[in-house]
């Protein structure tokens, strides 16, 4: 098969297409055809040996894939031959035309519901729905969401105005804050603008609840706008370190619940056309380069998938 295999640590162009031998499911696995794979950022720090966790190379990266099952391993049902499935693979093995999963990880795609939206909802939507359920916005309530024009920011706007909240969009390009004005956010702010946090404070008068997926200087400023006891939800550190709560704020914890589950929610939501992934850019698996490119510089709005 054909992969995209990381055999150095380095750039976008240590990312290379390769032919590799087919992977074999074993047992309580299956044998998956991938259609479209997802790219995340995390993905592009552990290529530059920067990321949470250190790949033994040579990998072939990617967690996130949905395709359709064309064989099973010892102790799974027969009957999974042709289901159409979206699936985490433990970190490693997306950016290829097969992968194996766990048949445990395999999550049906619901009927009408493509791939490629499949994929994009897989990782941030299990996210921002737990992410949702945890901080649970409330009408009225003013909302900052950061990196507004993300994956999972995107999907944040749109659970938080679903829930009535008022929202203000926080991002970098004019492309982003459109996309999340189009979400319904009430207010859009550049915040590599010096003045953005003044005008935030000026529309709103304070915030009831941060999402912040980006930590750093960032996060420290928005968590400066919360009123005393709101809420801050941190999840991210794209931008430095993950923002440590101040004692006159609520942190926010995680729900303890099964990922899988935030994962079906999702999928749900948008087979009923309440949810809405931002893809903003598919790529073939030879360009992965240029997908982590774009997105280390930042230029992408909303998902970046691989499609296979």
């Amino acid at each position: 098969m054909r992969a995209v295999v990381l055999r150095q640590y380095g750039g976008p162009e240590m990312l290379v297409v390769e032919e590799v031998p087919d992977p074999v499911a074993g047992p309580g696995q299956v044998l998956v055809k991938v259609s479209v794979a997802g790219i995340t950022f995390v993905e592009t720090q552990v290529r530059a040996d920067r990321g949470p966790r250190r790949a033994e190379l040579p990998a072939i990266l990617g967690n996130g894939v949905a395709g359709t099952v064309v064989k099973t391993g010892e102790g799974v049902d027969e009957a999974l031959t042709g289901a159409r499935v979206v699936s985490t693979l433990g970190g490693y093995g997306g950016y290829a035309e097969l992968a194996v999963a766990g048949a445990a990880d395999l999550i049906p795609i619901p009927d009408g519901l493509s791939p490629e939206v499949a994929v994009a909802l897989l990782a941030d939507g299990r996210t921002a729905v737990g992410l949702a359920r945890a901080a649970a916005p409330k009408p009225g309530e003013w909302v900052l969401v950061e990196a507004a024009g993300g994956g999972v920011g995107s999907l944040l706007v749109q659970l938080a105005v679903a829930a009535g909240a008022r929202v203000v969009a926080a991002a970098s390009s004019a492309a982003k804050r459109e996309l999340a004005a189009g979400l319904g956010a009430e207010l859009t702010v550049d915040y590599t603008d010096p003045a953005w946090t003044r005008q935030v404070r000026d529309a709103t008068g304070g915030l009831d609840l941060v999402f912040d997926g980006v930590g750093g200087e960032i996060g420290a400023a928005a968590q400066g706008l919360l009123k005393d006891g709101g809420r801050l939800s941190a999840y991210g550190m794209a931008g430095g370190p993950m923002t440590t709560p101040d004692p006159r704020v609520t942190a926010v914890a995680w729900p303890q619940v099964d990922m899988r589950e935030l994962a079906r929610e999702a999928l749900a939501q948008a087979a009923a056309g309440r949810l809405r992934p931002a893809i903003g850019a598919t790529y073939p698996l030879a360009s992965a380069a240029e997908a982590h490119a774009a997105i280390e510089a930042r230029t992408v709005t909303g998902k970046s998938l691989l499609t296979i």
